[in-house]
């Protein structure tokens, strides 16, 4: 990442009655991650960074860090990435969870 694409906020894009945008949403809001929400059937602009980072698609939910944008990720690897890039964007006192077995006995963890 770029010092000039240095994070200061979660873009989270998304548009209405789209399944994989509430679940993140509610999962964002479960860790307390702070967005700066983008309805891209209200601004055509949203719906052109959205095509930047999915190939030309409008594929939600997307979530742009920086100069990192995220397809449809888990608020798990959005934690992971703001704790790596920008830990000042998660909550106070935001511990990451514990890899789970399966994680484990796959070397992640």
């Amino acid at each position: 990442m770029s010092e000039a694409a240095t994070p200061d906020a979660v873009h989270y894009y998304w548009r209405p009655g789209c399944p994989f945008c509430m679940m993140l949403r509610r999962s964002l809001d479960k860790i307390g991650i702070t967005t700066i929400d983008h309805n891209i059937w209200d601004e055509p602009a949203d719906a052109a960074i959205v095509r930047q980072f999915a190939n030309g698609n409008e594929t939600v939910p997307t979530v742009v860090i920086g100069d990192v944008g995220m397809i449809n990720p888990s608020a798990d690897a959005v934690a992971a990435h703001l704790a790596e890039f920008a830990p000042r964007l998660l909550p106070a006192g935001y511990e990451a969870p514990k890899p789970g077995r399966l994680q484990r006995m796959l070397g992640g963890g």
